[in-house]
C-alpha cells in the first residue's frame, strides 16, 4: 500500500504538466508573435506611443480619425489661422495615419510659408515632410481631395509646389513674381 500512494503522489503532478510539444508550440507562436511586432516596428518606426498604437489599430481597420477635431482644422484652414488648424489637425490624427488631414497639414505649411517675395524653407520642408506621408498612405500614391477652396487638390500638385518653393534659382529674382498668387 505504501508503494500504491508513492506512486499516485509521483504520477499526479506528471498528468497535470503540459507537455513538452505544446510548451514548445508555445514558445514558438510567442516568439513569431514577437518578430512579427519587432519587425512592423522597425518598419513603421513610430515615433509616438500614439503613433504605435495608431499603427497597429490602423493595421487591424479600427484606426479612426477625430471628425470635430477635423472640423475645427479645416474652419482654422479656412480662416488662415494655419498654426491652429495644424494642432486641430494633430487632434485628428495622432498617429498621422489619415492621408487627407497629413495633406491638409502639407497645405497648410504651404500656406503659411509662403511669400510674394520669399518662401519659408523650414515650413516647406515641413509641408514635404507631411505630402510624403499623406502621399504614402493614399491608396495606389494618388492623393485627390474634392474643396473647392483649394488652388491645389492632389497631392502631386501640392509636391511640386512645395519642392519649387524650396529650389533656388534665377527665377527668385524675377520682379514679377510680385504679382504671382498664392494657391
Amino acid at each position: 500500500m505504501p508503494e500504491e500512494l508513492s506512486r499516485s503522489r509521483i504520477e499526479a503532478p506528471e498528468q497535470r504538466r503540459p507537455s513538452e510539444r505544446m510548451t514548445r508550440i508555445a514558445g514558438l507562436a510567442f516568439s513569431a508573435a514577437y518578430a512579427l511586432l519587432l519587425g512592423w516596428l522597425f518598419a513603421r518606426q513610430p515615433q509616438t506611443v500614439a503613433q504605435l498604437t495608431g499603427g497597429l489599430a490602423s493595421t487591424i481597420g479600427a484606426y479612426h480619425v477625430d471628425d470635430r477635431a477635423f472640423e475645427d482644422g479645416l474652419r482654422f484652414f479656412r480662416n488662415d489661422q494655419f498654426a491652429e488648424a495644424r494642432m486641430a489637425f494633430a487632434r485628428t490624427d495622432p498617429a498621422e495615419r489619415d492621408a487627407r488631414t497629413q495633406f491638409y497639414i502639407a497645405y497648410s505649411y504651404y500656406r503659411q510659408g509662403w511669400g510674394r517675395l520669399y518662401h519659408d524653407d523650414a515650413m516647406y520642408a515641413e509641408g514635404l515632410a507631411a505630402i510624403d506621408r499623406a502621399l504614402a498612405l493614399a491608396p495606389g500614391g494618388r492623393l485627390v481631395i474634392e474643396d473647392a477652396n483649394l488652388g491645389m487638390q492632389t497631392g502631386e500638385e501640392l509636391k511640386a509646389e512645395l519642392e519649387a518653393g524650396r529650389r533656388h534659382d534665377a527665377s527668385d529674382f524675377n520682379p514679377m513674381r510680385v504679382f504671382r498668387e498664392r494657391k
